[in-house]
């Protein structure tokens, strides 16, 4: 019989190397090799483990995937002793670092490639071990727990008595928690409104029996949603604490401060002599208030309008109480805030109408009931126009012409205002275009921008789009912020004015004197005009303080390089004065009214 003889297959090396390639990517641990300190090699595991892509860790230091320098050095002198011995280096649990700088556990295990050739490199096998452990922790505290429930478990069998009583105190102190969950505010622990009318109903029987009125005195914080949507609801909670805190001790023990929700605060006041008692009690509040607030680096100011209601003068009851304190804050609101009214039967009929033109508001833009006029802003020299200023009229079917100062305030409250602000944008952009396609010549148009409009994300991209959108050269638009807006709108102010002053847009400080701006922002702000507030302009002539602010206003503006409009400029004598002090611009009735765009258009006649 033959012998067969078999040649061996000759071995695939490539085939090999297929395979060690499948197995280091396929890895379910992370896998590198590095020299010298280096990283050279990950396979995707590595990567994924450390949130980096494979190809960028390669050339790092293996140092980036320690929590820190210390660390990194303290293991790898340990891993040089163990490897000298020829033994495999292993650490159980060792904090590393991410990519985007959050730590996890790992178990690390690492063997040189050569033990005589230090520079032959090593390779590192990583393992996130963090739920690993986080497990044997919990496990290891469910032991204890169950342990220490044991022992309390056998203590109680020891006395019975003991844990019947100490049960009866739980469950009391439980229903306790409940109860005062059920009838307190959870941020401020002032008593809500279920428990503000059980308290109002108790001190109606007390003051029948006294003989003595009752006050309830219904605040609101103003503006308080400005602070809270541009600083944050960390920075509102605590503003809201603080309000909660300075109430409580600016009445009496027997009073109570209640929080209805929101920056709606109530105080009611048992045992007052009325209205001398309640306005001293409010005008206290306004006080205490009207304190800086200080919070992490920011001074916050927050004012309360207050509205009072007696017992049993304007109300028999809890709801109509309610009602009629908080139709004496809007009035107190409407009145210009930081102030209190008391209720009178008129704020009713006030406040019904308050409602019925909100509900008319809420069709009118859709229903192309706005119009927007035009102010012109004119050279005090000259009155040659140099300007104009787009002011929002809404001609109300069967009512004619609304006054801004009567729909404006409940744009702003509602947020309609957003809708409607972006309106008034696009129209005397597409408007100031229309008189340029006519030959006219144009100048530029000044737009205000509300608070809630200035506090709105994405409003540069909503500027842009209307200035592309209707050809309007940036050059020719204004945009007017109130100073109080640039003050409590946050650390993106900066941030968003830039924004609007790198497209080419003017700015302009609205109201100018009547909050309360710091020199050191005021300075930083890419604004070029500031317009004096009719305040200031319309006691000119009679009052002293008045000439001085205006003037001290052109010197500042002077200092700053800005441009200043004097608005209200309604006599020749304040026109005068105005000019003795430097005032380029103005605007008011002196020259003209507020016009429809067809009256404006012959003012523009080249």
């Amino acid at each position: 019989m033959d012998r067969v003889t078999t040649t061996p297959p000759i071995a695939d090396e490539s085939l090999a190397l297929l395979e060690y390639e499948t197995i280091f990517d396929s890895a379910p641990v992370g896998i590198v090799f590095t020299q010298m300190g280096t990283l050279k090699r990950c396979n995707p595991r590595m990567a994924q483990m450390f949130g980096y892509p494979p190809a960028e860790l390669a050339g790092r230091e293996a140092s980036l995937l320690f929590s820190s320098d210390e660390d990194y050095e303290a293991l790898r002198a340990e891993f040089q002793r163990v490897i000298a011995s020829g033994q495999l280096f292993e650490v159980q649990a060792q904090p590393l670092r991410r990519r985007d700088g959050s730590t996890f556990v790992g178990r690390i295990r690492a063997r040189a490639v050569s033990a005589d050739r230090r520079d032959a490199g090593t390779v590192w096998m990583v393992e996130d071990v963090t739920a690993r452990r986080d497990a044997a922790e919990a496990v290891a505290r469910a032991r204890d727990e169950l342990e220490l429930r044991v022992l309390e478990r056998t203590a109680e069998l020891a006395g019975a008595n003991a844990l019947l009583q100490a049960e009866i105190v739980e469950r009391r102190q439980a229903e306790a928690r409940v109860h005062h969950m059920a009838y307190h505010d959870s941020l401020t622990g002032l008593p809500n409104r279920a428990l503000l009318a059980d308290r109002l109903e108790r001190a109606m029987l007390a003051s029948q029996r006294g003989g003595r009125s009752l006050a309830v005195m219904f605040i609101d914080l103003d503006r308080f949603k400005t602070i809270n949507d541009s600083l944050g609801h960390l920075t509102g909670d605590h503003l809201l604490k603080e309000v909660a805190s300075r109430l409580c001790r600016a009445v009496r023990a027997s009073d109570t401060v209640a929080r209805l929700g929101g920056d709606e605060f109530v105080v009611l006041v048992p045992g007052v002599d009325g209205a001398p008692d309640c306005s001293q009690i409010a005008q206290k509040i306004i006080e205490v208030l009207g304190e800086p607030f200080p919070f992490e680096g920011r001074v916050l100011h927050i004012t309360p309008s207050i509205g009072i209601c007696l017992y049993p003068d304007h109300g028999q009851d809890v709801e109509t109480l309610m009602r009629n304190a908080d139709a004496a804050m809007y009035h107190a609101k409407a009145a210009g805030r930081n102030t209190w009214q008391f209720f009178a039967k008129r704020m009713n009929q006030a406040a019904e109408r308050h409602f019925e033109l909100e509900s008319s508001l809420r069709v009118a833009l859709a229903a192309d009931e706005f119009e927007v006029f035009y102010q012109p802003i004119v050279d005090t020299d000259t009155r040659r126009v140099r300007s104009l200023e787009a002011l929002l009229r809404w001609r109300r079917p069967g009512h004619g012409l609304v006054g801004p100062d009567e729909f404006i305030p409940i744009l702003e409250e509602s947020g309609m205002i957003l809708a409607v602000g972006e309106w008034v944008l696009r129209s005397a952009c597409e408007q100031l275009m229309a008189w340029r396609r006519a030959g006219l010549a144009v100048v530029p148009v000044a737009v205000n921008l509300s608070g809630r409009q200035f506090t709105q994300r994405g409003l540069a991209d909503s500027i842009r789009r209307i200035l592309d959108e209707s050809g309007m050269p940036p050059a020719l638009l204004d945009l007017e912020i109130t100073e109080t807006t640039l003050m409590q709108s946050g650390g993106q102010t900066i941030e968003l004015l830039e924004q609007i002053d790198a497209m080419g847009v003017g700015l302009s400080i609205d109201d100018f004197g009547t909050g309360y701006s710091s020199l050191a922002y005021l300075k930083r702000f890419p604004v070029h005009k500031m317009k004096v507030d009719r305040a200031f302009v319309r006691e000119l002539v009679a009052s002293a303080e008045d000439r001085a602010i205006v003037a001290a206003v052109m010197a500042l503006a002077k200092s700053l390089q800005l441009d200043v409009v004097a608005e209200g400029v309604e006599t020749e004598a304040q026109l005068a004065l105005l000019r003795e002090q430097g005032c380029e611009l103005a605007q008011g009735f002196l020259f003209s009214r507020p016009l429809p765009a067809e009256e404006i258009a012959p003012m523009l006649v080249c």
